[in-house]
């Protein structure tokens, strides 16, 4: 057995420095949390390559006494806390004595600080967390802090960072975030002599947000304060219209510290109720101040997660206060805002309102138009020549249609066109539409239920869809706008509209996407798309992906972003809400590949463009449907992977009305009545 040693305090400083030091965004919070515990108001970060190469600190609080500089460099040397009684009602953010001799030993650092009544003040160099020099200085109050090659002495801790637009993101979040914390204090970020934030530190939280966040996101953001005898809360929270796609712009500050708690998040979109859509979250910034004795921050080294003594209560707090804030505030989006929004992406070559009518009638009547089923199941599998134009409006159902098609459209403007020859022929030629069979027969058609394919799944082959063909369907009707009745030989069929379309639209958009590239959509006015800082450096980090589904962004000021073109498979109307629910991907998965980007845009065009619930269509529409979804690689699942249709077979409605049952007498002997 090895012989037992205490290790050398480089080495325990070492150890320690991995796990309160993990990357650049590590030292950036030490460090600042440090100047704010000085008493600071203002605050400058000067960082380079994502500080990786220096990071440096300066500012204007209290200093470090010159005979106790060398003692703040010792492992857990600290001025915070005295007594185990301290360590429980912890009122400042740093307090372990862990963060300078942490980075001391994994960098070179240099410190200059000097203290309000000093003669001088003093500069000391550590590196690899040995003292190379100590000298005086005529400093200023308060302290300087440069730290430079941050891991040259932990190679594997350095291999392990990511790029340095991902490194500089994680720094310009801690700073965000202690802004946030302390509006009373200025900040003053800058990376490579570009400046990243600056905050006027006049104790406005609303500024800082804007600072943060952006102009316009500010002015939709409402100030709430609620206080019981535990807590006080205060702070800022969005109108439901501005959302984001995570949880990562809420901000919960207690007592000036940011943590993360699921569960006072929980509460935050709780108390929004049902204002907010489906996996949308709201921007908020809460301060909460409470007795430290109700949090305990000693829980990780990092102090991100904290423990609540009375946390339901705040919890049913924060979702009263927010409840209360919305109950007579006027939630009614601004019509003309919503106006301006669809005029942004404006065409070189409009279309005419007669020419859009003209279109739509003309995809509406050509389904009708088709040739006999075997013709059209030839050309589907031989030439694949079906086509598919999607509008801006709902009556877009028939979308499949033949390239060579051409169909007059039959156009009535006044009721003396009705007795045109065009009209009569058109009345007489679909007088027999409810005896058109959608698509020819097919053997032994399966139950949906048997099937167990999911959007996940590489699609159908041609092949193996003959070894399982798609029922013959025939349409009875549709209930409550959202579901279509159907029959086959073999039972009944249920069809969910909106999963059925959307699953006709997925492969359409997947095909189209798949080409990129090959088109491109001009903008005569460009989009311009405001982020926050943070949010645009990891754009940048993704320019080769975004640019590979045909979307370039260009920098535009220094939190914006501008669109000149947009791939042409956007839909009119739509194309800024599907570029910023792209860019949400990629906020919120960071490493999504190529194809999964790919994926996802298909699904969520798909489903903006399907018709939704309670809409309500006529016989040629839902046929016409039908008869598409027969057409699909996989007409069993929406790309979510939930069921296009349910069947009932014979046997299974003979069995729910009776017709058949396990009795030991049958009906005949019962009652005597034939059937």
């Amino acid at each position: 057995m090895a012989e037992i040693h205490e290790l050398s305090e480089i080495l325990a400083n070492q150890i320690a420095a991995g796990e309160v030091i993990e990357r650049p965004g590590s030292v950036v919070k030490e460090l600042v949390e440090n100047a704010l515990d000085a008493h600071a108001t203002q605050i400058d970060i000067l960082v380079e390559e994502a500080g990786v190469k220096s990071i440096r600190v300066i500012d204007n609080g209290d200093g470090i006494p010159t005979d106790q500089v060398a003692q703040a460099f010792l492992r857990h040397a600290t001025s915070k806390i005295s007594s185990r009684q301290d360590l429980f009602r912890v009122h400042s953010l740093g307090f372990r004595g862990e963060a300078l001799p942490s980075i001391a030993s994994v960098a070179d650092v240099t410190l200059q600080t000097a203290t309000d009544d000093a003669q001088q003040g003093v500069q000391v160099h550590y590196q690899g967390g040995k003292l190379i020099t100590e000298t005086g200085t005529n400093a200023r109050r308060g302290t300087d802090i440069t730290v430079t090659d941050l891991f040259f002495n932990t190679p594997a801790r350095l291999k392990y960072l990511k790029s340095q637009a991902t490194e500089l993101s994680q720094i310009v979040d801690v700073i965000n975030r202690l802004a946030m914390s302390y509006p009373d204090v200025a900040f003053h970020l800058v990376h490579n002599g570009k400046e990243l934030l600056q905050t006027a530190g006049n104790g406005n939280l609303q500024q800082v947000i804007a600072s943060v966040y952006g102009v316009q996101q500010a002015r939709k953001m409402l100030a709430v304060n609620k206080h019981d005898n535990d807590f006080e809360i205060n702070g800022f929270v969005s109108l439901p219209e501005l959302t984001r796609s995570n949880r990562s712009y809420i901000s919960i500050l207690i007592n000036g510290r940011f943590v993360k708690n699921y569960n006072l998040s929980k509460a935050i979109v709780k108390g929004y109720g049902s204002k907010l859509m489906v996996g949308r979250f709201p921007i908020a910034v809460l301060q909460i101040k409470m007795d430290p004795l109700l949090v305990d921050v000693n829980v990780h080294p990092q102090k991100h997660e904290v423990r609540l003594s009375k946390e339901s209560q705040l919890m049913a707090l924060i979702e009263e206060m927010i409840v209360q804030r919305f109950v007579n505030e006027n939630l009614i989006p601004d019509a003309y805002e919503n106006y301006m929004q669809g005029q942004q992406a404006s065409y070189d070559e409009p279309e005419h309102d007669n020419d859009q009518f003209m279109t739509q009638l003309q995809e509406a009547s050509v389904t009708f138009h088709s040739d006999d089923e075997q013709q059209s199941q030839d050309s589907h599998h031989e030439n694949n020549e079906v086509a598919e134009t999607p509008t801006a409006n709902q009556s877009d159902l028939m979308i499949a249609q033949s390239k060579n098609d051409e169909v007059v459209p039959v156009i009535v403007t006044k009721s003396a066109d009705l007795s045109e020859k065009s009209v009569k022929d058109f009345v007489a030629k679909y007088a027999d539409s409810q005896s058109v069979q959608p698509f020819t027969e097919v053997a032994n058609p399966v139950a949906a239920e048997d099937v167990t394919l999911t959007w996940s799944d590489t699609e159908v082959a041609d092949d193996q869809r003959q070894d399982k063909p798609f029922p013959d369907l025939q349409y009875i009707g549709q209930m409550h706008g959202t579901f279509l009745f159907a029959q086959s030989p073999d039972g009944f069929y249920i069809v969910d509209q909106h999963a059925a379309q959307e699953r006709i639209k997925y492969e359409y958009y997947r095909e189209e996407i798949s080409q990129v590239g090959l088109e491109s959509q001009k903008l005569l006015v460009p989009i311009v798309l405001n982020y926050p800082k943070i949010d645009i450096l990891k754009i940048q980090a993704h320019e080769t992906q975004l640019e590979q589904v045909g979307l370039y962004l260009e920098s535009f000021g220094e939190d914006a972003l501008i669109v000149r073109e947009h791939p042409g498979w956007m839909v009119k109307g739509q194309e800024e809400a599907t570029i910023r629910e792209m860019i949400d991907w990629l906020l919120r998965d960071g490493n999504i590949t190529t194809k999964d980007f790919r994926e996802k845009t298909a699904i969520m065009m798909s489903c903006k463009r399907s018709i939704k619930a309670n809409w309500a269509l006529n016989d040629y529409e839902a046929r016409g449907l039908l008869k598409q979804l027969a057409q699909a690689q996989n007409p069993y699942n929406c790309p979510h992977g939930r069921p296009v249709l349910v069947s009932f077979t014979n046997t299974d409605m003979e069995k729910m009305f009776k017709r058949i049952q396990d009795s030991h007498e049958s009906w005949v002997e019962y009652d005597n009545h034939p059937f």
